[in-house]
This record gives structure tokens, sequence and C-alpha cells, in this order.
């Protein structure tokens, strides 16, 4: 495999990871109507992201509200990796990252969305195009919800940095 494709082959895996974790609780519930609920505002979606950090199983991102710059690292399958791009809005509910993963054999960009919809203080995630709608924060929330990974602050550069020297600075 080629070093970009295989670098992208990694940057998807680790989009794929996020938000993988839904609630299998409510969605055995079934209660669970992503059709009744209505997507979040342009507001709703950069309140909730802007100047937080998304801890991943393993890796992280941070969604800068500074020209809506987006910055990741990851270590999924023990290969350390970087990401940097932005982070957009494209319509109501759905929030994009884009970024140009760099890793030891070379770099590849990727797109990442997830749209978003709410059914009074509930909110639902799904990853697009094929994702399945979960329970991203229940209402009230919960200590294992996927919102609970979105943090305050910047996770991200002090590891990205280390990454980065390791692999080399990519301009």
């Amino acid at each position: 495999m080629r070093p970009a494709l295989r670098t992208m082959s990694l940057a998807v895996a680790i989009a794929a990871a996020i938000g993988a974790t839904a609630s299998l609780a409510e969605a055995a519930a079934g209660h669970i109507d992503a059709q009744k609920a209505t997507p979040l505002a342009h507001e709703e979606l950069y309140k909730l992201y802007g100047q937080k950090s998304w801890i991943w199983k393993a890796g992280a991102g941070y969604f800068s509200v500074r020209q809506r710059r987006f910055t990741a690292w990851s270590k999924e399958n023990g290969s350390p990796s970087y990401g940097v791009g932005r982070w957009f809005i494209t319509g109501p509910g759905k929030l994009c990252f884009k970024a140009d993963w760099h890793a030891k054999d070379g770099s590849a960009p990727a797109t990442t969305c997830f749209s978003h919809r709410k059914q009074g203080s509930l909110i639902l995630q799904k990853r697009e195009p094929n994702g399945e709608w979960y329970v991203f924060r229940n209402a009230p929330a919960k200590p294992d919800d996927e919102f609970a990974k979105l943090r305050r602050g910047n996770y991200v550069s002090a590891r990205l940095n280390k990454i980065e020297a390791r692999l080399g600075k990519v301009e």
C-alpha cells in the first residue's frame, strides 16, 4: 500500500473510532428517533465544540475558535500521527473537520463529518455519511456520554508537538 494511502487509511480509522461508543442501552430501548429530532443550530454546534478538545480512545482533537483551526493527534494501532486543518459547520446540525494527517510513512487529507439532532435536552449524533444515530448527550447528561469526552481547553498541542518533532514538522 502506498504511504499516502496507508496514512489516509489511518485517518479514516481514527475518524471511525470517534463516536463509535454509542449508548447501547438507549439504542436497545428504541427511543432514539432522529426523524422526530431537530438539527442543532449553527450557534449550538459552535458553542458545543468551540475551544474544546474531544478526547478519543487513542488521541484527541481540538476545535479552536481562532480561524476555526482543528488540530489532532493519534496513536491508533500504536502508530503516532497528527492532523492539522479546519473545522466548519456545513448546515443545520452538521459539523465537519478537514485535516492533513501526517505519519512516518507520509501524509494525506481526510474530512470527517457528524450530524447532530436534539430532542429536548437529549442530543443525538451520527457519523456521516453512513453512521447510526446514537445518544451523544443524555438528558440529564451521564458520565459515560460521548459528550463527556468534550473538555474545555486545548488537550492536543503538547502531544501533537511531541509527535510532530518525532515525525518532522510539515508546513
